[in-house]
């Protein structure tokens, strides 16, 4: 334990957002020491109600979806519609540092929250603006979700495929996490531009962008026509064989990585036991493979389908070569590394259910992992916050019986 102070401790954040991609990011804040308050609608963040989506009981005593991107927070409940919620909204934002949103263009700037006008009254508010497709463009306004804007428009499901099959089944929050990461970068060197300088500004990240930049190294090379980089295409074409995943004999697969084909070639056939394969100049050097790539895979295929899992991973340790296990997510919850590398956490939830949470993965030398809690249930700190930012219990009483704000709504 070093107790050296957290990055963030003394910002204030203030998110106006849902879902995923915006509380992922100030959950991440959240981590590194920044005090979040998280302002929901008096029906709750959208997220609170996907149980069935993810398969795990309905309710906020065991919501790890909610708390995997909102632990660390506080969460209040106030309608922004109403001229009494909207006061205390605009005085959250008025002595925070960060303000993160993915309201979309539109309603965000007929209420007022849009970056042009908020940065006239508060001139360096650093705030995070998650959209589906930019800012700008024909399409700035449709809504985006992972689904959309990054997996499908993105570039990521129409070609990272084997051209076979069919395309593949996303899971919620993966575009969006990126997403998330990405603005909590811009958003920390703009706040450390603003503390300098006094000069805030606005960071925008969104989905299709992000996924744009995440096949960016393929989608580049798409552009010289090469047929091995025109995805969709078969596994059996791929320009280097050395990269694609393998089944073995026991029906499981190994992820073989070796970008420098030539470099690693003669290493993996020695390892294979195929010392005969080293010289065969119809594989080695890569220039001479592009035109026999078909036949390679097939010999490729038939030479780790004699082995199972546990001798291919034998092998490849001994070799000092790069694999991994292809794992699925039940492997993965037990994986000795994840949990050495403080990767995952275990979590008691209210109804006395241990589960394993995964962390934010950025981890600091000399600062101190933060203890994982649930999430806040919905409206859990309303009290607490108004009361910070002045307003009497009669007067926090009042706005509650009017509807304005509300305190604990317990669900399921």
């Amino acid at each position: 334990m070093s107790g050296l102070k957290k990055p963030l401790e003394g910002v204030k954040v203030v998110e106006l957002a849902t879902f995923i991609a915006g509380p992922c990011c100030t959950r991440y804040l959240a981590d590194l020491g920044a005090e979040v308050v998280k302002i929901e609608a008096p029906n709750g963040d959208p997220l609170r109600y996907t149980a069935v989506n993810e398969g795990r009981p309905y309710g906020d005593q065991e919501d790890t979806s909610f708390c995997l991107e909102n632990a660390g927070k506080k969460c209040i409940i106030l309608n922004t519609k109403t001229p009494a919620g909207r006061e205390a909204l605009e005085k959250l934002i008025a002595e925070c540092d960060i303000f993160v949103t993915n309201w979309r263009q539109s309603p965000l700037k007929r209420a007022g929250l849009d970056y042009e006008t908020l940065k006239v009254k508060y001139p360096k508010l650093v705030m995070g603006y998650i959209s589906g497709y930019g800012e700008k463009g024909p399409d700035k306004d449709l809504p985006g979700f992972d689904f959309t804007a990054y997996f499908a428009r993105g570039g990521v499901m129409g070609t990272m495929y084997d051209v076979d099959s069919s395309p593949m089944t996303p899971i919620a929050g993966f575009g969006d996490h990126q997403v998330g990461m990405y603005l909590a970068s811009g958003i920390l060197a703009t706040l450390y531009r603003a503390r300098e300088t006094g000069q805030g500004d606005q960071v925008t990240v969104s989905l299709f962008h992000t996924a744009i930049w995440d096949v960016g190294l393929f989608l580049q090379s798409n552009q010289y026509g090469d047929s091995t980089t025109q995805f969709p295409i078969s596994s059996k074409i791929i320009a280097n064989p050395l990269n694609v995943a393998r089944k073995t004999k026991d029906n499981r697969w190994i992820q073989i990585a070796m970008p420098r084909y030539d470099f690693y070639y003669p290493k993996f056939m020695e390892a294979l036991g195929r010392p005969d394969m080293i010289d065969n100049e119809k594989y080695y050097p890569q220039t001479n493979l592009q035109a026999n790539i078909v036949e390679f895979n097939d010999v490729l295929n038939a030479e780790i389908a004699t082995r199972t899992l546990e001798e291919m991973e034998e092998l490849m340790l001994k070799a000092d070569l790069p694999f991994a296990i292809c794992q699925t997510w039940d492997l993965l919850l037990k994986d000795e590394q994840a949990w050495a590398s403080d990767a995952l956490a275990k979590v008691t939830f209210p109804n006395g259910q241990e589960r394993t949470m995964v962390r934010t993965p950025v981890i600091f030398s000399d600062t101190d992992l933060p203890p994982y809690e649930r999430g806040a249930f919905l409206g859990e700190h309303t009290k607490e916050v108004l009361a910070q930012l002045g307003y009497s219990e009669e007067q926090i009483a009042a706005m509650i019986e009017a509807g304005e704000a509300a305190d604990v709504k317990r669900i399921g």
